[in-house]
């Protein structure tokens, strides 16, 4: 096997982990946890740790923007 195959499948394998989409999903789905979290009337445990989630996945979201699509 020639070194620029393996080379080429590594950047292919990193481009596939760290594409946009996927990871851009898993922010908002931290962000509308967190809302939740926040909102909800049953667990103070919850509505304490809402504003780190919120405050996670706005920073995940600003992140990933910046990944390759």
């Amino acid at each position: 096997m020639s070194g620029s195959a393996v080379v080429k499948g590594a950047k292919g394998t990193l481009h596939r982990l760290f594409s946009r989409g996927r990871w851009e999903a898993v922010a908002m789905t931290l962000i509308g946890g967190g809302i939740f979290m926040l909102v909800q009337p049953f667990s103070i445990d919850l509505y304490s740790y809402s504003f780190v989630t919120i405050l996670a996945g706005t920073v995940g979201f600003v992140l990933v923007s910046h990944f390759p699509e």
